[in-house]
């Protein structure tokens, strides 16, 4: 009954969606800011008889308002239901292995490989650098390959490479393969790659709501490239799908994109929650790498991130911990707000000095 490929399958495993209980939640990085108040007046304003009409299968308006936000024009956008299913699109129309696998980092979104694994695409992982950095250089030395992928800020250490490094591996990568940039986390502190596309016909960036717009349970995401790879996304979309992206997705979208100033500000007290979050973790002899998203990756001294994840959850705190060798002594903290953060570092502090 079942079909052979389904059996090899592991699917992502999400971050925990508890109900039952109310948790200070900073398990999923999540925003802590509602969305922007146009956001609220187009949810208050929005026609329900437009419901009953199927919505624009381009999102015309919606990567209009995109492209403009950026300095793009919309033939340069490509929007989907969610980075991951534009993630999805893309692994399926760039990634088929005839030049070699995808190369990945060894630790990065975990949803990368189950993408090569559905789609029978083989892939490599590359070594982080032992301060969990991306060495670009390797990806140039690493011999024949498909394309390449990688989240910048990475997740989840939240280690950005720069705009420079990138731009070097981009002009000595084959012209003929995708590097795509998963820039998720980018509005945090990270150097966007955006500027690069007029330049290099092969790049393709990836973006999403979820985090900086504060939309995650709206589902928004998108691509930015050259004609030639935004159309073939669009010629995967419509084979799969042709209508992704609802019609008060797309209202709301247009709304957020427009509302630039907002997030810029709530994305600024993020920034600053995480400085101030992080010295104080430092201070307290926690290793803390270096972040530019909105969280940190973080190891308590003589604690298993299991440890921390389980007391925290016991407690009514959830942080997310990934039991894989090399990272699994660390746990990855979203950033609240500050009383949210007061409250962790208060409990943190209650548990490390208590006798053992």
């Amino acid at each position: 009954m079942i079909a052979e490929r389904l059996k090899h399958l592991k699917p992502y495993t999400a971050g925990e969606q508890p109900r039952g209980r109310e948790f200070i939640k900073l398990n999923t990085n999540e925003n802590p800011y509602p969305p922007a108040p146009e956001v609220s007046s187009t949810l208050r304003t929005f026609d329900p008889d437009l419901l009953r009409l199927y919505p624009d299968p381009t999102c015309g308006e919606l990567r209009g308002a995109i492209g403009e936000s950026l300095g793009l024009g919309s033939e340069n956008v490509f929007a989907g239901n969610g980075s991951d299913e534009v993630l999805s699109f893309a692994f399926y129309a760039f990634f088929d292995g005839a030049h070699g696998p995808l190369l990945m980092p060894q630790f990065t979104y975990s949803f990368y490989p189950v993408y090569c694994d559905f789609y029978g695409i083989p892939y490599r992982r590359l070594p982080l650098r032992e301060d969990f950095s991306i060495d670009l250089s390797a990806y140039l030395a690493a011999g024949q390959a498909s394309g390449i992928v990688f989240a910048n800020p990475n997740a989840p250490t939240g280690v950005a490479v720069s705009r420079a490094e990138i731009e070097h591996l981009l002009a000595r990568f084959p012209k003929d393969r995708v590097i795509l940039v998963d820039e998720a986390y980018v509005d945090y502190g990270g150097e966007s790659v955006v500027p690069l596309l007029r330049e290099h016909e092969n790049l393709l960036v990836v973006s999403t709501f979820s985090k900086s717009r504060a939309l995650a349970g709206m589902r928004l995401g998108f691509a930015y490239g050259n004609r030639p790879l935004i159309d073939a996304l669009f010629a995967v979309k419509d084979s799969f799908n042709s209508y992704p992206v609802d019609a008060l997705a797309q209202a709301v979208g247009t709304a957020a994109a427009r509302a630039g100033s907002y997030y810029a500000e709530i994305n600024g007290r993020i920034i600053a929650t995480r400085r101030s979050f992080a010295s104080a973790l430092l201070e307290r002899g926690a290793q803390v790498l270096p972040s530019s998203a909105n969280f940190l990756f973080v190891s308590l001294p003589g604690r298993t991130g299991r440890e921390v994840y389980a007391h925290l959850k016991e407690r009514g705190i959830l942080v997310r911990h990934f039991e894989i060798p090399g990272i699994s002594d660390f746990v990855r903290i979203s950033m609240g707000t500050d009383e949210q953060m007061r409250i962790l570092l208060g409990e943190i502090d209650r548990w490390t000095n208590s006798p053992s």
